[in-house]
């Protein structure tokens, strides 16, 4: 891999991080869009390389949220059980179900667009706060949890980025979802990328991730998310959803566009 192809590996990482981390975002999401076109990896190792994105970067954004006490809720628990299975699950799909890119490109358009959609349109719409006893049933959010894992072990964002807008969407306060919401996402990272390792010894083609571009990738979002975790309660909240809302919107969009070509 080509030296400057890692300094914008980093530079994009960084970028994204400092944006998504403050509402439990994981950059993933809109990083593989970038590693698909701009970096050009190929389908399915575009899935892993993503998911070790998130396996470097999400320290960064813990481990200021962990300073403010906010990784010992019962809500982290509960998501981190439901999504761990689910990634396994998901990427066994990936590699053996939806492996041709034409196919994951409808994918990214059918998870993008409408995630984008609902993050400007909770952020819009007056959204009636709930109190933690008002949050979901333990065991509705464990099978929604296993449900959103799946669907991030065949996308590689881990589960959490997709949680963490349900959950504010319900009015659930983003203070509390972003430390869940992350701790999910590099948990269920970290089994995913082990699990697309392992599926390349057994497989054909391009499984296993790019390891250099992965790396540098997280190591531009682990200094992001750190960055983007501290910014959190100096942010507009809802400048920054509507930001996130565009930004996915459009990239769906994008793609949405290209499956249709």
């Amino acid at each position: 891999m080509e030296w400057w192809t890692c300094l914008a590996g980093v530079a994009a990482g960084l970028l994204i991080a400092v944006v998504t981390a403050p509402v439990g975002v994981s950059g993933a999401v809109f990083l593989l869009p970038v590693q698909l076109s701009v970096f050009g990896v190929p389908s399915p190792a575009v899935t892993p390389t993503n998911l070790l994105y998130n396996v470097v970067a999400g320290p960064g954004a813990l481990l200021r949220y962990r300073r403010g006490g906010a990784l010992g809720t019962p809500l982290v628990r509960l998501l981190v059980v439901g999504t761990l299975p689910g990634v396994v699950i998901g990427a066994v799909i990936r590699v053996f179900a939806v492996p041709g890119p034409a196919v994951f490109r409808v994918l990214v358009a059918l998870f993008l667009l409408p995630l984008g959609l609902w993050l400007c349109w909770r952020t819009l719409r007056p959204v009636r706060r709930v109190t933690a006893e008002a949050e979901p049933a333990p065991h509705v959010l464990v099978a929604l949890a296993l449900g959103v894992g799946i669907i991030g072990g065949v996308y590689g964002i881990g589960g959490g980025s997709l949680l963490g807008p349900i959950l504010v969407g319900r009015g659930v306060p983003v203070a509390r979802v972003a430390p869940a919401a992350l701790t999910s996402t590099f948990v269920t990272s970290v089994a995913g990328a082990c699990t697309y390792a392992l599926l390349s010894l057994t497989g054909t083609g391009a499984i296993a991730p790019y390891w250099l571009l992965g790396l540098a990738c997280g190591l531009g979002g682990l200094v992001g998310g750190y960055v983007g975790a501290h910014l959190q309660p100096r942010l507009p909240e809802s400048a920054l959803r509507l930001l996130l809302g565009g930004l996915a919107t459009g990239v769906g969009s994008l793609y949405a566009v290209q499956a249709l070509a």
